[in-house]
């Protein structure tokens, strides 16, 4: 993937007002320090400085039921929603809205997924026709046919397909087709053997006959096409890369004329799928994994009809399901919120519903967002660290020992050029090709899917437009694109919690902020898969022989490093998978904790509720990670996402400074410490 996602933490119009004027102020008498009031003193920090700095919160703050973690995120995200709430039902109440404004398609939007009588009443009504047409299908070209309806509303059937920057010409957009097609979220979980693989499979097998019965199969159809979907599936697994060998973009790089793509999966019709997608004139096309799709070649021919008849029908029912009756949400809430990830119980109808208008319409809720609640001076604090972030970073280059004189040059120049798009797009897209009405939710949910396909599949043919955003302001997260050399900061106007009426102190902003945003987006420029890319964007080798094998030398490391930890069960990180994002955290904390030593706070060794500057730094990197998720979230997690679970992304950066080390006393025989000669060091 491109984009490498990590939450942000920014402050509130208060905040941000006293920023711009250059004042900080300690921490105010009037409640507790958080990150005093969280540590665990039970727990030493050099056992595990990730419960010490949070234990006590976590004591106090359990899960919720409707949820699959708690924590920091949560607060922030609680209360963005509480935030683009306001919106959709001060939107929703506005029934003589102006047809086709924001707040009479975002109102609609809120008010159809609110009517739950509606939904009830009508169950899979809204989707029938669908259902039917895949009933009809009798050949390929009309599994085909079907395949790219399912692409633009709903999911991603058979494989996965994209328009995008071409990886090696970044000026350029291209088709891009990948291996895809499955209902879990890992090829592992088809035929791992531990316990919980094997339980998952049963509860899938339970589950996808559960969704037959729904579509009004009998108990036996229903079973039998369960079982026969599930072994397809499994054959679509085995033939796919694992994960980490996906991480890779020269490998997944294999661009072919469209005769090759004809002549290596013959058996679909690709002048029919980009026909029905409207995606005119491929000339070429980027294949991911070409051994995936001869082994798909072969499942289309082999795999008799009425298996890919249900296998569509489930896959377009699945991107659905939390769109239509509650009997539909449920049972797919069972299966991927409870049996997956361990939550108890579904949000409340108005949280589902104001995220999925978020989700859908987030383009227009900005809009409205910056306007109402988006503080002045947020953009210009946020610059000020990135800034300082990025002159750190300079600094740390020249000094590489590792790194030749050639490369250094160059590196320097990809950071220089580095662009930060920070707060809000300054051009929004034009959603005026969007309907929505009262009518129907899921219809209105499949609209949205539309469009955004729509949005593109026209891009294919054009410039690349590097002024546009793949986030809006109001989202809760950052990203590094390699192909336009830049990172994308939202600008959230949340609350740091526990700092809602004062300024955070430098070693919290240089930490949350500084480090584990600005720093950790800056380093996945540099990191296993962002190091390939130069600084146009394009996929180019820029490296000396030399200097490639000692970085991958030190990015092996972080490989065994994070391969020995032990999320859950017997369940290990998977330190190949995780890599870039754990290189990226150890570059970042590095970046925040240098900027941050050239604040007054530190110079001054300012202390704050009992605590010095580099306490305070380090508490506030743990306190930016303060998540506590279940068990089967976890197990999830470790199977299927690039990211360390959030313990990890705390213990495992810090103990490869030394500085970490000295400051909380950690020495040879506590559980934290790492010798000098195991430590990773690379930015």
């Amino acid at each position: 993937m491109k984009n490498k996602l990590l939450p942000i933490v920014l402050m509130t119009a208060l905040v941000a007002l006293m920023a711009c004027n250059g004042k900080q102020t300690k921490v105010a008498d009037s409640g507790p320090d958080p990150l005093v009031s969280h540590i665990d003193s039970g727990v030493k920090a050099g056992e595990d400085f990730f419960l010490f700095a949070n234990g006590k919160w976590f004591k106090n703050n359990p899960i919720p039921a409707s949820e699959q973690q708690n924590g920091l995120w949560q607060l922030i995200q609680d209360t963005i929603n509480a935030q683009v709430r306001n919106i959709c039902e001060t939107s929703a109440s506005m029934a003589k809205a102006e047809r086709g404004s924001n707040k009479q398609k975002i109102g609609d939007f809120f008010f159809t997924g609110m009517d739950s009588a509606t939904l009830n009443k009508d169950g899979m009504k809204a989707v029938q026709e669908e259902l039917g047409n895949i009933d009809k299908i009798t050949d390929l070209g009309g599994l085909v046919k079907m395949a790219a309806y399912i692409h633009s509303v709903s999911g991603s059937p058979l494989f996965g397909f994209g328009v995008g920057q071409d990886d090696k010409i970044s000026n350029k957009n291209a088709v891009f087709l990948s291996q895809g097609g499955l209902s879990l979220s890992n090829r592992n979980f088809y035929f791992d053997m531990d316990a919980r693989a094997k339980m998952i499979r049963e509860k899938f097998v339970e589950h996808l006959t559960n969704m037959y019965k729904l579509m009004g199969y009998d108990a036996a159809k229903a079973k039998t096409s369960a079982d026969k979907v599930m072994q397809l599936e499994t054959s679509i697994a085995k033939t796919s890369r694992k994960k980490e060998d996906t991480r890779d973009p020269l490998k997944n790089y294999n661009k072919m004329p469209y005769s090759g793509l004809k002549k290596l999966v013959p058996n679909v019709d690709w002048a029919l799928f980009f026909e029905d997608v409207n995606l005119k004139n491929v000339d070429t096309v980027v294949v991911g994994q070409p051994e995936y799709f001869t082994a798909l070649n072969t499942y289309l021919k082999s795999v008799p009809m009425d298996v890919w008849r249900d296998y569509l029908k489930y896959h377009f029912i699945k991107g659905l399901s939390r769109y239509l009756d509650d009997k539909t949400y449920m049972e797919s809430f069972q299966f991927y919120s409870t049996v997956l990830r361990g939550v108890k119980e579904p949000k409340p109808r108005w949280k589902r519903t104001v995220e999925q208008t978020n989700a859908s319409l987030g383009e227009l809720i900005g809009q409205v967002y910056v306007s109402e609640y988006l503080p002045k001076g947020t953009k210009e604090k946020l610059v000020e660290i990135g800034t300082a972030i990025k002159d750190v970073y300079a600094e740390r280059i020249k000094g590489l020992d590792w790194m030749s004189a050639g490369t250094k040059e160059k590196a320097e120049h990809k950071l220089k050029t580095m662009v930060m798009k920070i707060g809000a797009p300054d051009k929004w897209k034009d959603l005026s090709a969007l309907s929505v009405d009262r009518n129907s939710y899921v219809r209105n949910v499949m609209a949205a899917n539309k469009w955004s396909f729509n949005y593109m599949i026209n891009k294919f043919g054009k410039p690349v437009d590097r002024t546009e955003w793949d986030m809006e302001p109001q989202t809760y997260n950052a990203y590094y694109n390699p192909s336009n050399n830049e990172i994308v900061v939202p600008g959230c106007n949340i609350i740091v919690p526990g700092y809602e009426r004062k300024l955070a102190d430098d070693a919290l902003l240089y930490s949350i902020i500084g480090g584990s945003t600005f720093g950790h987006e800056m380093t996945h420029g540099f990191d296993d898969q962002g190091s390939k890319y130069d600084e146009l964007g394009n996929l180019n080798n820029w490296w000396t022989s030399e200097d490639s094998i000692k970085f991958y030398t030190k990015t092996k490391m972080i490989v065994k490093q994070f391969n020995e930890y032990v999320a859950v069960d017997s369940l290990h990180v998977n330190g190949e998978l995780t890599q870039g994002e754990n290189i990226a955290d150890l570059g970042g904390i590095m970046m925040g904790y240098e900027a941050f030593k050239k604040t007054n706070q530190y110079k001054n060794k300012e202390a704050i509720g009992g605590l010095n500057p580099d306490q305070r730094f380090f508490l506030g990197y743990a306190f930016a990670w303060m998540i506590n998720a279940r068990p089967e979230a976890i197990a999830d997690q470790v199977r299927s996402n690039e990211h360390s679970p959030a313990k990890f992304r705390v213990i495992g950066p810090l103990t490869d400074m030394p500085e970490f080390l000295s400051t909380f006393n950690i020495k040879q025989g506590d559980a934290m410490y790492r010798a000098d000669s195991v430590r990773v060091k690379i930015w």
